[in-house]
């Protein structure tokens, strides 16, 4: 517990420096403490330490630990690929899924979220800006194709973007995906797309949050940093 607190402060630290370096208050951006692998104990020390939001990669992994710590104190985020036999779970169990990539999985959250009698569920869409074949996400000549999809579903909040830019050494190498991600973002924006009116831009993790945030994110995805390295 002490190293956790420590290790939060420093990160809570340089998300504040960082803010100020792109002229934005702190509060400006989310913390989403990424929760995947740890246990519910550890995650109840993480509330305990102040920690409100937890983001998950799996959603059978995440389903216990939703059971045990429940959503009174915290929320609960989606940031792994959501594959479509797991939607109807997603959307039972996450305030917020920040991985929606293709008409196909809009139209089946939107069809989950009328028969669970959901009115709302706030997603982010993830943008493919490199190409990786191993990572997930909408390229970016078919996004608008999607976000043609996003205004015409009633209980799909469009809310935000995300990415997952290719690993690097140097997190400078990283900085070119997140402004061309925010660039996206503020088109968008022009365009009246997003439900709330700005565009969340869910970006950064533990080794390149600092220059997300110099580069507009609202939301930072940090697990090692806060809960060290992963067993």
């Amino acid at each position: 517990m002490p190293t956790l607190k420590k290790n939060l402060k420093k990160v809570l630290d340089k998300i504040a420096d960082a803010s100020a370096r792109s002229g934005r208050p702190s509060d400006d951006v989310k913390l989403v403490a990424v929760s995947k692998t740890h246990t519910p104990d550890t995650i109840s020390k993480a509330v305990r330490a102040g920690i409100l939001i937890f983001g998950e990669n799996k959603v059978q992994e995440a389903e216990e630990k939703i059971a045990e710590i429940g959503h009174d104190k915290v929320e609960w985020h989606l940031i792994g690929h959501l594959q479509k036999n797991k939607a109807r779970k997603a959307v039972q169990l996450f305030d917020v899924i920040h991985s929606l990539d293709s008409p196909e999985l809009a139209h089946r959250l939107e069809r989950i979220c009328e028969e669970e009698s959901r009115s709302k569920l706030s997603v982010f869409v993830q943008v493919d800006l490199a190409g990786e074949k191993t990572k997930s996400g909408v390229p970016q000549h078919q996004l608008n194709m999607l976000v043609e999809v996003l205004k015409r579903c009633q209980r799909l909040s469009f809310d935000g973007l995300m990415t997952i830019p290719p690993m690097a050494d140097d997190p400078e190498e990283t900085r070119q995906y997140f402004r061309r991600l925010r660039e996206l973002r503020d088109r968008l924006a022009e365009e009246g797309a997003f439900a709330n009116g700005f565009g969340h831009l869910s970006m950064g993790m533990s080794h390149d949050f600092e220059v997300a945030i110099e580069e507009g994110a609202t939301i930072v995805r940090v697990g090692t940093a806060i809960f060290g390295e992963r067993s």
